[in-house]
């Protein structure tokens, strides 16, 4: 590798060299990820002997533990600490996943998919929350750029080495993708206990009239619930951030469905997706800091999603390379509007959660994202398939309503931790 070519890979991954061992880690984290998921409907249904339908409840059954756990869970980085909490979380993912060898039937699929997805909470939690406190507040923003597309360098390692396993045909290769998971994922729990370790940086204390109020009333004043406009800032940002759903669901299923666009697109437009997101997530974050910032970053999210919507929508009466332009185009748009809503969702949660709970802040941040896009499959695909374009209009209008009421949302959670006396630490 000559030397030109080694600094611009040295500057892709980060300008310090703290973000460049995160983003090692992320490259490594999600390259585990990224060989299970692309193995795992392969493995439950051939290996395990699962049908599609069970597999799709015990999802359900787990993501309904998460959703009911996710608040206390990041609490935990709060009491013990981020990194520690982070890299024992890594350390038992990893261990979960050999687990899968052991599955034999419904009851234990269900069992080890709960606690994946518990341990996998906890661990995002704390790694979010240890980002943000590691990282001076004008940095946050822009590092996470850089890990974001460090994680779509692992997803696609990850891809392509499940689908080396997959295309040998052999239930004995296959059994090993849970293993090679296991294995990436230790040497991941490794490097982040090797991490600095993080100040939890701490802002103002609250006022003196709030803590006695919160003593007197037997309620705890600073609780991330309490903060009810996040919590709707959160859910908001769960609608916004709905982009996922028409990359992976709806534009799939409406070019297979309702265009004669060739299937083979598909893998060109996931291409293109993550090549984007890899070259452009770090410009799109560039100089997001505060609050109207980050709330700048949504709204141009939001008018990318919009235009994608637009787009698509006509692709139902064009013909040959007109609809595979515009198909491919609406991917670029809609990938635009992931890059500008991730950037703004980074800013709102590092500038709006207490410095002091800023693991707890991160469970309700999961939780209203959960609430705020857990419908959207269901929802979008029935609008895009059965409505058509007046269905496209009506998903625009949803993300349109989104990004307007987010805005009050984010003001009203900042003027809460104002009136507790909280300033976020330069």
């Amino acid at each position: 590798m000559s030397r030109d070519l080694l600094a611009r890979v040295t500057r892709l991954a980060g300008p310090t060299s703290l973000v460049r061992r995160l983003s090692a880690q992320s490259v490594l984290s999600a390259f585990g990820d990224g060989v299970f998921l692309t193995g795992s409907a392969v493995f439950f249904t051939q290996i395990v002997g699962l049908s599609a339908s069970q597999v799709g409840l015990g999802l359900t059954i787990a993501g309904v533990a998460t959703f009911a756990l996710a608040v206390p869970l990041g609490k935990l980085s709060d009491k013990y600490g981020a990194k520690r909490v982070w890299a024992l979380a890594s350390l038992v993912e990893a261990v979960v996943y050999l687990g899968w060898l052991a599955i034999g039937d419904m009851l234990t699929f269900v069992v080890m998919l709960i606690g994946l997805e518990l341990v996998s909470t906890a661990s995002r939690s704390a790694r979010n929350a240890y980002r943000f406190d590691v990282f001076p507040r004008e940095e946050r923003v822009r590092s996470n750029a850089y890990f974001r597309a460090a994680r779509n360098v692992g997803y696609t390692l990850g891809a392509l080495l499940a689908g080396i396993a997959l295309a040998t045909n052999s239930d004995d290769v296959v059994r090993t993708v849970p293993v090679i998971t296991a294995g990436l994922l230790l040497l991941n729990a490794a490097l982040v206990a090797r991490l600095p370790r993080a100040l939890h940086h701490v802002g103002t204390e609250p006022l003196l009239e709030v803590a006695v109020e919160a003593v007197l009333e037997g309620k705890d004043g600073r609780s991330a619930l309490r903060n009810r406009a996040y919590l709707a800032m959160a859910i908001l940002g769960g609608v916004l951030s709905t982009h996922q759903v028409l990359l992976n669901v709806v534009i799939p299923l409406w070019l297979v469905e309702e265009t004669d666009a060739p299937r083979v697109l598909i893998a060109w437009l996931f291409g293109t997706n993550t090549v984007m997101a890899v070259l452009l997530q770090v410009a799109a974050a560039r100089g997001i800091t505060t609050v109207a910032d980050s709330l700048r970053a949504q709204r141009r999210g939001a008018f990318f999603f919009v235009v994608s919507c637009g787009i698509v929508a006509v692709t139902h009466d064009t013909v040959g390379w007109v609809t595979i332009a515009l198909v491919w185009l609406g991917h670029v748009t809609v990938t635009g509007a992931e890059l500008f809503q991730s950037a703004g969702e980074w800013g709102l949660q590092a500038e709006l959660s207490d410095p002091e709970r800023r693991g707890e802040y991160q469970g309700v941040s999961q939780l209203g994202f959960t609430l705020g896009s857990v419908w959207a499959p269901a929802l979008y695909t029935f609008l895009s398939i059965s409505w058509g374009t007046p269905g496209w209009i009506v998903i625009g209008a949803i993300v349109v309503v989104a990004a307007a009421l987010i805005h009050p949302a984010a003001r009203a959670a900042e003027r809460h931790l104002t009136r507790l006396g909280i300033e976020q630490p330069a």
